[in-house]
């Protein structure tokens, strides 16, 4: 099937449901996912976001703004994930405790206001990496329609732009829980540390970053197009100097570039323990 065969698909998985509460964080899936429902189902929509410490405010606010604009139902709900028993200690399966707390509280919403489904935005290209979230999303019974339709990353993007969504060429995003190895701790500290140095590159320009933290290091990854922008000497002098304001002794950057699920290399090679 082609992109719009599958939104032909989506469209109507999406009726047959009668009524949606939309995980929607604001990111290019959950986006499209939301505006597409509310095409389909007006005001049986209703958006749900999470605001919490790994969760930059800059995404809530725009999550914020386009519900706003478009008069579609929004909550926002508080959503603590260290507070969750073991999250901070950054195990393996971290990115399931999350999904089961949040997505638990998301469903008490929707029963609150007579919401049947729950429906959250992965896709089919996410069923190639390392997704424990994907476990708790299953048990609670969270529906997924973009993976329902088959559509691709690719197939959300061009869509999106068609429909004159912004955020078609929108970076990636993951919480920024995803930036420690497993194992390393995680604290309000250390997030508000890649918060704030993520924030100065975007501020500089740079499309897609990420900003690993391992320990007093921190590991940049851009798109490899923009390497040479970076080491440019006023601009490496810049984010040197800042990064250890913002507390890193040590700034390196990945030769590699960006890819998704960077942490997640040593556990899809089978090395959990230098995960």
């Amino acid at each position: 099937m082609n992109a719009y065969e599958k939104l032909e698909v989506l469209k109507n998985y999406i009726k047959s449901l009668g009524s949606v509460a939309v995980a929607f964080s604001g990111g290019v899936d959950s986006t499209f996912l939301l505006k597409v429902s509310f095409d389909v189902l007006g005001e049986n929509v209703l958006a749900i976001t999470a605001r919490s410490a790994t969760f930059p405010e800059r995404e809530l606010n725009e999550a914020i703004e386009f519900a706003k604009e478009r008069g579609i139902r929004h909550i926002v709900i508080e959503s603590e994930e260290l507070e969750i028993d073991g999250f901070s200690d950054n195990p393996v399966n971290r990115c399931y405790l999350c999904k089961k707390e949040l997505f638990t509280k998301m469903q008490d919403v929707a029963r609150e206001k007579g919401i049947k489904y729950i429906i959250e935005g992965s896709n089919q290209d996410d069923l190639g990496d390392f997704r424990p979230g994907l476990q708790a999303i299953k048990e609670l019974g969270v529906l997924s329609p973009l993976r329902e339709a088959k559509m691709t990353k690719e197939d959300i993007r061009l869509l999106s732009r068609e429909m004159g969504l912004n955020t078609w060429d929108k970076p990636s995003f993951a919480c920024l829980s995803s930036r420690f190895p497993y194992g390393q701790k995680i604290t309000r500290e250390k997030l508000q540390m890649v918060d704030k140095a993520e924030q100065l590159l975007i501020d500089l320009g740079f499309k897609q970053v990420r900003v690993r933290h391992h320990g007093d290091i921190a590991r940049i990854e851009i798109f490899e197009d923009e390497l040479p922008k970076l080491i440019e000497k006023d601009i490496r002098q810049r984010v040197c100097d800042e990064f250890k304001k913002i507390g890193f002794t040590y700034t390196t950057l990945d030769l590699k570039g960006y890819r998704t699920g960077s942490m997640n290399e040593p556990v899809l090679k089978g090395d959990v323990n230098n995960a």
